[in-house]
Parts: structure tokens; C-alpha cells; sequence
């Protein structure tokens, strides 16, 4: 049996780590026991000279041992660990995780990217939105709702997004620089928010992040945003307005599920021959 961690262990490891992290009671994860010498797992330190030289095997490695060294009781202190240890995993990937977790991880935001398989990239737009495509390389997907009951009700939940036909019609075209500044301003929290990006003093490594995953999708791409303010200027001021300043055509569902009240949005869609990109950031009560 191989010893060298592919997708499949990659994939296993991550799910395993969420779960944990979202209070399941898991034991070690036998099937990747192959990837780890577990007589000495539990002795193993963070020196990962004796590993190949495989960043995916050293990865991995490293994140099994550390694994079975989190204390299993109490619960809370297991998830709160397997938490913290997926963050870190999931970073340690690529430097496109690790963008998106610095920059988005901290506010409530979806972002996804699938497969670019139509010629109106509508379809695919409502795929990602859907939950019914994977990232094509791989790479990790933000979402608060993946598991929330109010999908029982509203699939798509958060969003309502409309049909294919008239979704292009609620975005408009935006300048790549805008584009950038559209997504490091969902850093920002709606209500809230003690430090506009604008105004802080890591504001260029905010906006250096926002073009680290926008740079995924190359030159050509095409952006496109629901914001109301790109209907006339397709290169607004984000910065400058703030999440707080900016109003959008609503993608969001109306129904009032779990004590939630979705109340204001803003959305960002990449488009290249190959992919589509999904970035949204809510406001909520």
C-alpha cells in the first residue's frame, strides 16, 4: 500500500477534522494509518526532517500525529482543538487557502469555486450556489451553512438566488481592481465594524490577500458584482464606502429560518473559461 498522501487521503483527513470539529465523536481515522508510523505517532514532535520530501506526505504526517495527541475529553476542548488543527491544515495546503482563511475566515461569507461547464456561466453560478459542484482543484470552500437545517427548507440557503436567464441581470461588470477591493471589503463586518479595511494599518496585506485569490482565476477572467453602485461606474470606491456603504440587488432567501434575519449582501462572481469563482458576504440580525 502506498505511503504517499494523494487527494483521496487529503480529502479524508480534512472531512475527518471537520467533523470533529463540528462535536462528532470520532475515533482515529484507521484508513489513514498507512500514511503514519503509529507506533511512534504519539511521540512524534513538529521536526519533519525524517519525512519525505512530499509537502502533501509531510502534511499529512504531521497533522496525524498531531491528531491523535488532542486530548479526547471534554468534548468542547476536543472540537474547539480539531478546529484549530483543520484551520491549520486546510492553511497549510496552498497559499490560496491560506488567503482565504486569513481574509474571510473571521466573517460570516461563502465562497466556492466549480467547474466552468456551460456557455452561460448562469448554470454554473447557481451550481456553486447549490452545493452540487466541487472545487475542480480541490481547494477549500468557505461556508457557515454547509450544515445547516434551514437547507431542509431553503436548499440554497442563504441564498434565493434567480433562474439562469435573469441572473446576469441582477450583476454588472467590474473593473479587476474593483474587483479586488469588493472582496477585502467582505472582511469587514455589516453592523459593526470597530476598523474599516480602509483605515487599517494591514490594509495592503488585506487587499494583497483579495489579489492572491482573484490572481486563481488569471487576466482574462470577468468580474461581476450585485452591488448597485457598478450599474453606472463598473470601478467603484469599495474601500472608501465600506461593507456598511455599499447596497446590492438581494440574492438572499426571505424566509426567516432559526432565529436568523438575513438582511443585507454583497456578491462577487469570477468567471473564466474553466472556472467560476462565488465570493458573498451577509449582514445579519
Amino acid at each position: 500500500m502506498s505511503t504517499t498522501a494523494g487527494r483521496p487521503a487529503l480529502e479524508r483527513l480534512d472531512a475527518h477534522l471537520e467533523a470533529l470539529r463540528d462535536g462528532a465523536d470520532l475515533p482515529f481515522p484507521d484508513d489513514l494509518a498507512h500514511l503514519a508510523d503509529l507506533t511512534h505517532l504519539t511521540h512524534l514532535t513538529d521536526d519533519l526532517t525524517h519525512f519525505p520530501d512530499d509537502p502533501a506526505d509531510t502534511l499529512v504526517r504531521r497533522t496525524l500525529g498531531r491528531l491523535a495527541r488532542l486530548p479526547r475529553e471534554p468534548k468542547d476542548v476536543l472540537a474547539r482543538e480539531a478546529g484549530g488543527l483543520l484551520t491549520e491544515f486546510r492553511a497549510g495546503l496552498c497559499p490560496w487557502n491560506a488567503a482565504a482563511l486569513r481574509l474571510l475566515d473571521d466573517a460570516y461569507v461563502f465562497a466556492a469555486t466549480g467547474p466552468r461547464r456551460h456557455a452561460e456561466w448562469a448554470h454554473d453560478v447557481l451550481a456553486v450556489l447549490h452545493r452540487s459542484v466541487r472545487d475542480p482543484r480541490g481547494w477549500i470552500r468557505l461556508d457557515w451553512d454547509r450544515a445547516n437545517t434551514a437547507r431542509d427548507t431553503v436548499p440554497a440557503y442563504p441564498f434565493d438566488p434567480p433562474a439562469a436567464s435573469a441572473l446576469p441581470g441582477r450583476l454588472h461588470r467590474l473593473e479587476p481592481e474593483a474587483a479586488v477591493a469588493a472582496l477585502a471589503v467582505m472582511a469587514e463586518e455589516w453592523q459593526s465594524e470597530p476598523a474599516p479595511v480602509r483605515s487599517r494599518p494591514d490594509r495592503d496585506a488585506v487587499l494583497a490577500d483579495a489579489r492572491t485569490l482573484l490572481d486563481r482565476y488569471g487576466p482574462a477572467a470577468s468580474h461581476w458584482t450585485n452591488a448597485t453602485a457598478a450599474a453606472l461606474d463598473p470601478a467603484p470606491d469599495f474601500l472608501a464606502a465600506g461593507l456598511r456603504g455599499t447596497r446590492s440587488h438581494s440574492f438572499l432567501t426571505s424566509e426567516y429560518l432559526g432565529g436568523l434575519d438575513l438582511v443585507e449582501d454583497l456578491g462577487l462572481v469570477v468567471v473564466t473559461d474553466d472556472e467560476v469563482g462565488v465570493f458573498w458576504s451577509f449582514g445579519a440580525y
